[in-house]
This record gives C-alpha cells, structure tokens and sequence, in this order.
C-alpha cells in the first residue's frame, strides 16, 4: 500500500471550495477558550463542507497564529461570523430558520446514537472546556445530543465532539457528491 501524494489528492482551490454546495450546519462555538479547538474546529468544517461557523463571546477569532496551528489554512475557505454572545448568535439562527442543538449531557438529551438529523438547517451548539453550553442558551435550543461515553472521565475535547457530531450527521445524510 502507497500513500497518496498532495498533488494526488484532488483538493480544492479556495475559490472551488467556496463555490460549491455546502452541509446546511452551522458550528456554534459558546465561549470557547482554547485558539487550537477553534482552530480544530475549522478544519473540521472545511473537511466536511460545513456551511458556515459562528464564534460567540470570548472565542478568539482569525487572522490569529495560535488558531492558524489547526487551522492549517482553513480560516480562508470556511465562512464564519463573529457574535458578541451566543444568545444573539441564536437568535439570528432562529430567524433563518435552522434548528438548533446543543451538544451537551443533560436531562432529556437524545444519544447521538439515536438522533435523526431531518431537518433543513441545523445548528449545533459546542460548550465551554469547563462549563459546557451556557444554560441560557440551553434554555433555547430545539433539542440537546449527547455523545455517549463509557469511561471514567465522561468528558471529550471540544474539537473531538466536533469532529464526532458532524461525521455522524454526514453518515446519517445523503453524502454530497463532488
């Protein structure tokens, strides 16, 4: 077996990528500390083509070095907005129409298991390292998804989940073709 090399795998341009269609999630990130999960997050996003990432409260935003380390680049062709909290990033997401989810463990909360992403728009909403997803804004979603977890911590990165909740709603969902 031979790994491929850059030139063999058929990325995108920049202008390509922001051309074609894209996964209707938007990533909201809640007061997010760390500039490498930010930029994780990123990357995830280019990845799998998600439509757009929103940065809430204290979450660092690009052009920025730390985020850059993860990003890898990713910064240029994901679109992202920038909001002073999370409420008023929910707010705006309500009146375009996406439905919004948090990513937390919480009473009622649906295991990723077993949650259907059939919804148009979704948006989901990733917590602070420490504090998880602010409860106010816990108090607005349509619904909250818990990855489950059977160790002794019961606690993932930030990035992780990301990367966890978006390729599950990609496996859940009719692929994109390109």
């Amino acid at each position: 077996m031979r790994k491929l090399k850059n030139s063999e795998l058929n990325r995108l341009s920049i202008e390509e990528f922001k051309s074609i269609s894209k996964l209707p999630i938007v990533i909201v990130l809640d007061n997010i500390r760390s500039m490498n999960n930010i930029g994780s997050a990123f990357r995830t996003a280019d990845a799998f083509c998600v439509e757009s990432i929103y940065l809430c409260g204290i979450t660092a935003t690009p052009p920025h070095r730390e985020i850059q380390k993860t990003a890898l680049g990713a910064t240029d062709s994901v679109n992202w907005k920038y909001f002073n909290s999370t409420l008023e990033a929910v707010q705006q997401l309500r009146i375009e129409g996406y439905t919004l989810f948090s990513i937390e463990q919480a009473e009622g909360s649906i295991p990723l298991p077993q949650f259907v992403p059939n919804h148009k728009k979704i948006a989901y909403i990733f917590g602070n390292e420490i504090n998880g997803v602010d409860e106010l804004v816990m108090n607005m979603v349509d619904g909250c998804i818990e990855i489950p977890q059977y160790g002794t911590k019961h606690s993932l990165n930030v990035s992780v989940s990301i990367g966890i909740v978006i390729w599950d709603h990609l496996l859940k969902q009719q692929p994109l073709n390109y």
